[in-house]
């Protein structure tokens, strides 16, 4: 115990930086879908523009998501995480301050989508993920966490930063601030920062530290083994579950709270509350990871949208309610990415972690592209939030029970190293 303990903190020594850099990778990777739902209604207001269709540039971003997602996840294995993070930034940032450019028009405004989506596979969750795992084993649950903590991050500056641009500026504005100043913050981290196991090994080998042949080769399963995993498909379904009703109930989450009697302003408050409790649901979850391997944990981590949606349908208007079940919501939202990242570097290994968890990314793609869209057409149809809080209920509940009882986790060769 005591070895693992030094490992980790020799991880920790080495590679901080590296965690710190990837956190505001991901921060900025979470901005659009934080931040849509304080724009619904100036964009409304001004183009006449139903929910639907200003959420459908999501759907743009799953589509072109899903089939390249795996395919930006073999670069990242073959070129490491670097060579695709730093120029993918500078492009993403443009493209979301693009959205400044919107005209009225609804082609133009998916077309503006599909510029920012295809920018956006570049600086998706696997580039930050992929670095991490690769050079953290002892202490992986905490450094995925704190990793992922960077969306958290921007669950709670995103919508009040959104809204105070868009009242103070006009939401123009606020895109074009939003996508400038983040990325620009984010890139003066990544270029001194920014090194996974493969950018590590080409600075030594050039260095001439190592000899070339020297590289090592990293843990897991190969592409045919993962493709007869199980496992890895029983995470992928829960993945796309839990997001599927858990995007959709982000990005409407400030209207739905208006649904309840809530004010626009505190709604956006809350908004951020849920964020808070992102950070926890990740650090906790990171946390127990790194101590017990239960499938508890899992369970525990994907089920609370259950109860928040119970509370949603059946409680009163009474505030303190509502807070708890905006904080289950952070809660979870802030678990599931945990949930899959570190399940998957397990049950898959490091070897092709690139390519799987594409694969993954693109599972959680069709559910941030899809789900909002369906919770728009739900609202658009019904005239209210009602169908959709309490299609979640079952659902939570069944993510959770599918990744509950995976069985213990593979032990990989060379893991042990630390």
């Amino acid at each position: 115990m005591s070895q693992e303990q030094i490992s980790a903190k020799q991880e920790w020594r080495q590679h901080w930086t590296l965690v710190l850099a990837s956190m505001a990778g991901l921060s900025f990777a979470a901005i659009a879908g934080s931040s849509i739902g304080l724009f619904m209604e100036p964009l409304g207001r001004e183009f006449g523009w139903s929910r639907t269709e200003i959420t459908a540039g999501l759907t743009i971003y799953a589509l072109i998501a899903v089939p390249l997602s795996p395919f930006a996840g073999a670069l990242i294995d073959r070129w490491g995480a670097r060579r695709m993070a730093i120029p993918g930034m500078f492009l993403t940032a443009t493209a979301f301050a693009c959205f400044s450019l919107a005209n009225g028009s609804t082609v133009q405004w998916l077309g503006l989508w599909l510029f920012y989506s295809l920018m956006a596979l570049s600086i998706r969750n696997t580039v930050w993920t992929a670095a991490v795992s690769s050079v953290f084993s002892k202490a992986r649950g905490l450094a995925l966490a704190i990793t992922l903590t960077g969306a958290a991050i921007t669950q709670i500056i995103a919508p009040v930063a959104s809204q105070r641009l868009i009242d103070n500026f006009g939401w123009r504005e606020a895109y074009l601030y939003l996508g400038t100043g983040w990325g620009l913050i984010v890139l003066a981290l990544l270029i001194p920062f920014f090194f996974d196991a493969r950018d590590t090994n080409r600075r030594r080998i050039a260095r001439q530290e190592v000899p070339a042949q020297t590289a090592p080769e990293l843990p897991g399963l190969s592409v045919a083994e993962a493709i007869r995993s199980t496992a890895l498909y029983r995470i992928g379904l829960s993945t796309l579950i839990v997001v599927f009703f858990l995007t959709a109930l982000n990005v409407h989450l400030v209207p739905v709270l208006n649904e309840r009697g809530i004010s626009r302003e505190s709604a956006a408050l809350m908004a951020a509350l849920a964020g808070g409790f992102a950070i926890v649901g990740k650090l906790a979850t990171g946390w127990m990871y790194d101590r017990w391997a239960s499938g508890w944990i899992n369970a525990l981590s994907l089920s609370p949208p259950a109860a928040a949606c119970l509370i949603f349908v059946t409680a009163d208007n009474w505030l303190p309610l509502t807070l708890i079940a905006v904080c289950l919501l952070g809660y979870t939202n802030g678990a599931f990415m945990q949930v899959c990242t570190y399940l998957t570097g397990r049950y898959g290994g490091i070897r092709n972690f690139g390519k799987i968890f594409g694969v993954m990314a693109s599972m959680i793609a069709v559910g941030v592209g899809i789900g909002p869209v369906f919770a728009g057409f739900i609202f658009d149809i019904t005239g209210s939030y009602v169908l959709l809080l309490t299609c979640v209920i079952p659902a939570a509940l069944f993510s959770g029970l599918l990744v509950a009882t995976l069985g213990p986790y593979p032990v990989w060769t060379g893991e042990e190293q630390g």
